[in-house]
This record gives structure tokens, sequence and C-alpha cells, in this order.
């Protein structure tokens, strides 16, 4: 799983979750830049890292041995939960993991080498594994 090596905070605030501010396109990583096709999300949402990884092991399986693949977003922000059946206050609950934020129109994953059928089959396959929508572009 993806993690970054080290943080300058062990925990963040949780942030802003009004969903008009969220729905606004993101600006940057919207371009397919290395391969030929790429999973573009189309609603937000914050990805964790387990997601990442069990799309990422999607996209190889079904890519084979042939093809390249690029993953382009990173979970940098730390989540924390509260363990089961705890009272609440004592402070903020240990750290969990790593999440990043994605807004409409980030591209997630990009694939080349392999067939268009194969690719947009490996990429149908990854968006289902994570928690918004996605298509399938192509340069």
């Amino acid at each position: 799983m993806l993690f970054p090596k080290k943080v300058k905070f062990r925990k963040w605030q949780t942030g802003r979750r009004n969903p008009l501010k969220l729905a606004h396109p993101d600006t940057r990583g919207t371009k397919i830049s290395f391969g030929s096709f790429g999973l573009k999300a189309t609603s937000p949402a914050r990805v964790r890292s387990n997601q990442i990884e069990a799309a990422r092991k999607v996209i190889s399986r079904t890519m084979g041995k042939t093809g390249k693949m690029w993953i382009r977003i990173f979970p940098d922000r730390p989540y924390t939960a509260k363990g089961a059946e705890t009272p609440m206050g004592k402070g903020k609950g240990d750290l969990q993991g790593y999440s990043v934020e994605i807004k409409p129109g980030r591209v997630i994953f990009e694939v080349d080498g392999i067939g268009e059928e194969v690719a947009h089959e490996a990429l149908r396959k990854a968006g289902s594994k994570l928690p918004l929508k996605s298509k399938v572009i192509t340069r």
C-alpha cells in the first residue's frame, strides 16, 4: 500500500465536506500524460490507500505481463478512527491510514502498451473498486 515516508503532522483536521465546493472540477492532472488510456474521476471522493492498491492489483492482473501502468495519485492525508464501543471524548482517535482527496476531472490511473479492449476492461474493473464514479478516456 502507498503511504508517505515521513509526515510533518501525524494527525490532520478533518477538513471541509461541502459538496458544492468538492464538486468543483480539478485543474491539475486532468489530461493523460504518460499512457494511451486513463481512468478519470467524474465525482468527488476521498480514496484510501487500500482502495488504490485493490484497483492497482485488478489492472495489473487484467493487463497480464504486457503493458505499463501509472498511478497518478498519492495518499498523503492521514485519517483517524476511534475504537469500537469507545465513549465520546478522551481525544482524537489513532491513525488508521492515509487517503487522497479527489475532485472531478482528475486522472487516477493510466495504462499503455495493451489493446484497447483490454485497457477498457482493466480500467472499468479498477473504477468499480474505487468509491467514486469514473470513466475510461483515450488520448
